[in-house]
């Protein structure tokens, strides 16, 4: 099966690296496979996740050599702590698959470690030796993750657009201090969904892309829009059902769930194409927080984001426009692209848009939507931690809370794995506060005594942030983005 990759919003197809390095296609719409290729999981059984990541890549990268593909697999997975690169905790009866090993402690360092090899390849195969300018919108964690990744990588550039004021003080720390000499970071004055849509209108924006280009620059996206962000998070699905084969903890083929929060809805969409490529899911929980318009949609049919913005303790996930959704609804729509342009256009003009029932139903099979407060959430690392002296992210606590009450609710008590996105010590005001109560200290007296009350050692990223120095101190308001980015390039 020769995969190729179309955009939700036209018919026209090219090759992998033509979508890595274009990340959005011109009309505006997002590259998916114009098929799921089949995986034999009997073969994956007994491997390591770098093996099981070339087997699923090999299959959506048909032009990358297998001695390429395992050069950058290697390259990506050696910066990671452990060598299971997403390893399965297990206590209770609930599995968590704890993606934060990376060198910035959060789950975009799995697909972000390989997305620059994997552009860096496109351009050869491409033959394109115009600079690669990647521009980036984050919500906090995709920043450091595509900043860490690109920093002095030849031949590119990388411009990272944060909401000034919407992430966790760590996360600004550890994007303001980045080096390298092709790094750029701008604060916003605004939310994630500002930032988003200001790097999507510089993406559609045809007038300043030809200017750009006459001087040899080409612009890509490490953000999950870029199909080559998405296809390296399909694996961890793979991978930890294959730990818990390899552990006893189920048999082949046995039916499992997964819990996933999620704001961009990226990381769940990446266990949409697991199932499509035969892994055994049953459910796909989408965990939200109070900015739960999946939740909503997933009960109304409806996608409305016409509503309060609200700042919780998990940043990551506050987000009203959740980008990937497009290609959710595009398979779910049995690739009815007229559709897809017309429901995004009534997102762009009213705010909201109503899907068929029959669509409705059809993703209603396969996906679970809830979502946990800011009481709930605190309340649930605190109970673990009191349980099973083990410590959750925020972000973690919200899909922990959505699988406690998916199976309350459902009796469904088939093997959940919940999907942890981020280090605790990422976010330690919020949870030191829900573990602890008091935390009326500066940030770094509270991942020192986050780490010695807990007994868990504080990764070396975060020890080496207390002495680095702020290098990117630039605020604007997010109409400013396309200026910035001339000022940057031009």
């Amino acid at each position: 099966m020769n995969i190729s990759y179309k955009s939700t919003r036209s018919d026209k197809t090219i090759t992998a690296s033509q979508a890595i390095l274009k990340g959005i296609s011109d009309e505006g719409g997002l590259f998916v496979p114009t098929a799921f290729p089949q995986i034999d999981l009997e073969n994956l059984v007994h491997k390591s996740y770098k093996e099981i990541c070339y087997s699923i890549l090999s299959k959506y990268l048909p032009e990358f050599s297998e001695n390429h593909l395992k050069d950058i697999i290697g390259k990506a997975y050696d910066k990671f702590s452990v060598p299971k690169v997403a390893p399965v905790v297990s206590f209770g009866n609930r599995h968590i698959l704890e993606l934060f090993h990376g060198p910035t402690l959060a789950f975009k360092d799995v697909a972000l470690s390989i997305l620059p090899y994997l552009i860096q390849v496109s351009a050869k195969l491409q033959n394109v030796e115009d600079k690669i300018v990647i521009l980036t919108a984050t919500s906090g964690d995709t920043g450091k993750a595509a900043l860490e990744g690109f920093a002095n990588v030849e031949n590119t550039k990388i411009i990272v657009f944060y909401p000034s004021e919407g992430v966790s003080s760590i996360q600004k720390r550890q994007m303001t201090s980045q080096v390298g000499n092709n790094v750029y970071v701008l604060g916003i004055e605004g939310n994630f969904d500002d930032a988003q849509n200001g790097v999507k209108s510089i993406f559609s924006n045809k007038e300043f892309k030809e200017k750009l280009k006459s001087e040899k620059i080409i612009l890509s996206s490490a953000n999950s829009i870029n199909i080559g962000r998405l296809l390296p998070q399909v694996v961890y699905y793979f991978s930890s059902y294959m730990e818990l084969v390899q552990k006893g903890a189920i048999a082949l083929n046995d039916s499992v769930n997964f819990t996933v929060p999620t704001g961009n809805f990226g990381d769940i969409l990446a266990g949409y194409y697991a199932k499509k490529m035969g892994l055994p899911i049953h459910k796909l929980l989408c965990a939200s927080n109070s900015n739960n318009v999946l939740y909503d949609f997933f009960k109304t049919g409806t996608y409305n984001k016409n509503r309060e913005f609200i700042k919780t303790i998990s940043p990551s996930m506050d987000i009203l426009i959740s980008s990937n959704f497009e290609r959710m609804l595009y398979h779910a729509s049995n690739n009815d692209q007229e559709l897809i342009v017309n429901l995004m256009e009534e997102l762009n003009t009213k705010g909201s848009y109503t899907i068929p029932e029959e669509m409705k139903s059809g993703i209603s099979e396969l996906f679970y939507g809830s979502y946990s407060d800011e009481e709930s959430t605190k309340k649930v690392i605190g109970q673990v931690y009191e349980e099973y002296n083990y410590v959750l992210d925020p972000h973690t606590a919200v899909a922990y809370k959505v699988c406690e009450d998916y199976v309350k609710n459902t009796s469904d008590e088939r093997t959940n794995i919940i999907l942890s996105t981020a280090s605790p010590f990422k976010f330690p005001e919020a949870v030191y506060e829900s573990i602890f109560k008091n935390s009326d200290l500066e940030v770094y007296e509270l991942i020192d005594k986050l780490a010695q009350k807990t007994s868990l050692t504080i990764p070396e990223p975060i020890k080496k942030l207390k002495d680095s120095a702020i290098l990117h101190k630039k605020v604007i308001s997010s109409d400013e983005m396309k200026e910035a980015v001339g000022e940057i390039l031009l």
